[in-house]
């Protein structure tokens, strides 16, 4: 089983990101890796259980959970359903918490899974680098 953790500080409020990040359907808006999202069944982006269904930029398919979601400790948890890429028993999750010097933002973001033999050094990379540590650059970024 693979364990990731990727973290970063976030030159904002975290009210201000939390926002940002909190909708399950937005991350085309903020992620330079979603090209378009959609949640299935028409149910709202914060109810657990709700499926978003999304493309990469790269042309990739996947779908994936909402497991859980805590306005009060900012974070959300969520599974792959289906996925172009062999990311097998994959949990993941996206957490901020305040810090207080600053006013600024530490996230976490997480995932553990499985991949076939032979392939863990390269989607382990994939996951690190082209979703979390992407994603927390384009929310720097944003609030820069």
């Amino acid at each position: 089983m693979i364990d990731l953790c990727v973290s970063s500080v976030i030159p904002a409020e975290i009210d201000r990101v939390w926002a940002v990040v909190r909708d399950f359907n937005a991350m085309p808006n903020w992620h330079p890796l979603i090209a378009q999202s959609r949640i299935e069944t028409g149910s709202p982006s914060d109810q657990i259980g709700c499926v978003r269904n999304f493309n990469t930029t790269d042309g990739g398919h996947i779908r994936e959970q909402l497991l859980s979601l805590s306005d009060h400790d900012h974070s959300f948890s969520y599974c792959i359903l289906e996925a172009d890429l062999p990311l097998l028993d994959y949990t993941a999750g996206l957490s901020l918490m305040r810090i207080t010097d600053g006013d600024t933002t530490f996230g976490r973001w997480w995932a553990k899974f499985r991949t076939p033999p032979g392939q863990e050094e390269e989607l382990s990379k994939l996951v690190r680098n082209e979703v979390f540590q992407a994603g927390f650059e384009a929310l720097k970024s944003r609030f820069t």
